[in-house]
């Protein structure tokens, strides 16, 4: 579907250069050295936390190893750095930000500031990460940021794509399944 659609959103073409290459690098240090630090979002109102769930290990399930183990991953690597981040970034840098600084969010250039639709959009990008929220609003305000800097999605997809990248490699080699 996004290979489809490449040619109909100008503003889906990969950038890389050093800037979004090292905000990626950047924010996936944050993603990792936050961990810990502070509660998830279904722990943070409760006087009574449940219990934190057993993060999902595909070579647990699978079984040591497996093929079927390294498939998996494999392909949540791949998808969460090719896939996602083109789909995120057109939904909530474009489309979200655009629409709620406009409602004729067609009319709304990418690169013209909104602090409103800048803190929503990246407040809703923690959000739907509830066990790292306070790493996704940070990823969320550099997105943005690096949205608006060239008024295209091309360098936010990038970094986005490397911190997703190097997240999975990170689980794999240090067995982080929580971030999964």
């Amino acid at each position: 579907m996004i290979w489809s659609v490449r040619g109909l959103i100008a503003e889906l073409r990969w950038t890389f250069n050093a800037i979004s290459i090292g905000v990626g690098i950047l924010l996936f240090a944050i993603w990792v050295g936050l961990d810990g630090h502070y509660p998830p979002l279904g722990q943070l109102f409760s006087k009574t936390p449940p219990p934190p769930a057993a993060p999902w290990n595909p070579f647990q399930f699978f079984g040591d190893a497996s093929a079927l183990g390294w498939g998996i991953v494999a392909l949540r690597i791949l998808g969460t750095s090719l896939v996602v981040p083109p789909i995120e970034e057109a939904f909530y840098r474009s489309l979200m930000y655009r629409s709620i600084a406009q409602p004729e969010f067609e009319k709304f250039p990418i690169n013209q500031f909104s602090m409103k639709a800048f803190l929503i959009t990246s407040i809703i990008f923690g959000l739907v990460h509830p066990n790292q929220w306070i790493a996704g609003i940070l990823c969320g305000l550099a997105f943005q940021w690096l949205a608006l800097r060239k008024g295209d999605l091309g360098e936010a997809m990038v970094a986005h794509g490397i911190t997703n990248l190097l997240l999975g490699i990170y689980v794999v080699v240090k067995g982080a399944w929580q971030f999964w």
